[in-house]
């Protein structure tokens, strides 16, 4: 039987405090885990614009995780997508039971955020994902030219009802105390927008409609007037963008962890919790600022104090502090940093000049093109109008980057059921693969397109070979993924789903830029994304692990 590895630290969460943590650890030579089931980045991935992190005067959010996650694996953590289910604390070495293995370590840092909270109102959970919503980014465009609310006085509201203008026709924001609780800077982000329009002492009693929020009910809590907001008669729906407060994910550990009573977890100025060995940094600890700049502070004193923790643990056990150097773990080149080496490579070749892919983007996907080891081929599906024209240039740009990629181009008159433009993924041997993209797959779902040539080209993602089992076993599954190119979670969903096409030939996933091709989401009440469809049946809202997208298809199977 093979000895079981032994992490120093395995850090629970991949937001800025987890990758913080994950820094400081690293650089300090420690043997790093860091764990994430969801999104890298947490929270902060849902955010429009970073406006207050110190020395950067503005950033998408997405933008500064990449680059802290980055940071983290160049210093060496080793960062794995896993679902955290049990906890033991016990002892010198601790256990972390996830859903794929167990993981040993020295010392855990419990970095696992909040999620939004909800705010109780009538009919919160009946319009969540038509007309409810929790994410700016991910939703705002679905409601181009509508009436949107905010609900929510503190930093997020103010900042996100800024964003939702680009998008909304009009925006309110519904502040239950008499002025908002976040910085005047912040508040002067709403305040001072001439599309932005704010209601302080209001709350939001319930929404109501059939298939789309037709109506909004409103308390002035001073004076108990009622008012109602109804749709205009032109227009179809509105939005409500929930701004509240969190929610402390502590779910596992609070039988071993001292928590407030609000449910946030208790710790002293070193970040140590009430267990010996057990540290926690962000949005889950009790504190008075959540803000992406505290939890990185947080995540670094965890870190310095969990090193502290190891040391003297394997000083009294008498265990090598510092373990024979391993070259994994030691600094390296991670995507989009360049060598001295790949600098004079790039004097030497003819860079192309294109319209969607500069440099920078060329040679982070060129990291993943290198692994390719057979040829694909994107077939245009064209039906002569300008996006598709659009696509065309894209994918012809993206199919020069590298000699494995061909693109070609297929006249077709649209038929009930196609949507057209689209990309479809063939083999070397031009056989479908059940993989497609309707409309053009930039922003996020680059990602997406990437990842289903790897899979399809390329050594492919590993998973579990029992789940892999259950893949191959699908019967005839057609799935589709609405999407928002500016949403952070969709191109998750978009390629596990098509992952599950290359396993299983009775398995089609549809990529569906919900601008592009409205209909879908007039048929079925959409207006969060992404939103997953298994054969023609109720819409999935929300991030959804393959775990969870193979368990829905077997579920559809057995109907």
């Amino acid at each position: 039987m093979a000895e079981k590895h032994i992490y120093d630290t395995v850090i629970i969460g991949a937001g800025p405090a987890g990758l913080s943590a994950g820094i400081y650890a690293g650089r300090a030579t420690l043997d790093t885990l860091i764990i994430e089931n969801d999104q890298v980045g947490g929270q902060v991935t849902t955010t429009s614009v970073v406006w207050n992190y110190p020395a950067v005067e503005k950033i998408d959010g997405t933008a500064l995780m990449n680059k802290m996650q980055e940071q983290a694996v160049y210093f060496g953590a080793e960062i794995t997508r896993d679902n955290v289910e049990a906890y033991d604390f016990d002892g010198d070495v601790k256990v972390v039971h996830g859903s794929k293995k167990d993981y040993y370590c020295r010392s855990v840092i419990l970095a696992t955020g909040a999620k939004p909270r909800k705010l109780g109102f009538q009919g919160e959970d009946e319009f969540k994902g038509r007309g409810v919503a929790y994410c700016s980014t991910c939703d705002g465009e679905l409601f181009s030219g509508m009436q949107v609310f905010v609900v929510g006085g503190g930093y997020a509201a103010a900042e996100e009802a800024d964003y939702l203008t680009r998008y909304a026709r009009h925006v309110t924001v519904i502040v239950r105390e008499a002025e908002f609780t976040c910085a005047p800077l912040t508040a002067a982000r709403a305040l001072n927008n001439p599309k932005v329009d704010v209601k302080f002492n209001t709350e939001l009693a319930a929404v109501s409609g059939d298939n789309y929020l037709t109506s909004a009910h409103f308390v002035d809590n001073k004076t108990g007037k009622e008012t109602v907001y109804h749709v205009p008669v032109n227009e179809q729906t509105f939005g409500v963008f929930i701004y509240v407060g969190t929610q402390p994910a502590t779910k596992g550990f609070t039988e071993y962890i001292d928590c407030d009573e609000h449910g946030y977890v208790k710790v002293d100025a070193c970040q140590k919790t009430s267990t010996d060995g057990v540290f926690a940094a962000g949005d889950v600890v009790a504190k008075p600022l959540r803000q992406i700049v505290t939890a990185a502070a947080d995540g670094a004193s965890a870190a310095t104090a969990a090193e502290h923790y190891v040391t003297e643990q394997k000083q009294r056990l008498n265990i090598p502090v510092h373990p024979a150097v391993d070259k994994q773990k030691q600094p390296r080149k991670v995507l989009g940093q360049a060598t001295d080496l790949d600098t004079k490579a790039e004097e030497k070749s003819v860079q192309h000049q294109g319209e969607w892919f500069n440099s920078d983007l060329q040679k982070q996907l060129q990291s993943v093109f290198s692994k390719l080891k057979s040829d694909v081929v994107l077939l245009h599906l064209d039906d002569g109008s300008s996006k598709s024209q659009e696509l065309g240039g894209f994918a012809k740009e993206f199919a020069e980057l590298d000699t494995h990629i061909h693109y070609e181009l297929k006249h077709v008159a649209a038929s009930k059921g196609q949507r057209l433009p689209a990309l479809s993924i063939l083999d070397a041997e031009q056989n479908s693969l059940g993989i497609s993209f309707s409309g053009i797959p930039t922003g996020h779902e680059l990602n997406s397109l990437v990842l289903a040539l790897y899979n399809v080209a390329g050594p492919g993602q590993a998973i579990d070979s029992a789940l892999e089992e259950r893949i191959k076993k699908l019967p005839k599954t057609k799935i589709e993924i609405g999407i928002a190119l500016t949403c952070h979670f969709c191109p998750d969903v978009v390629s596990a789903c098509q992952h599950m096409a290359v396993l299983n030939s009775n398995v089609s996933a549809e990529m569906i830029d919900l601008q592009m091709f409205p209909e879908l989401r007039t048929e079925k009440h959409i207006m969060s994304v992404p939103a997953t469809i298994i054969n023609d049946g109720d819409v999935i809202f929300g991030s959804q692990t393959l775990e969870q997208l193979v368990a829905a298809c077997e579920k559809v199977a057995a109907i």
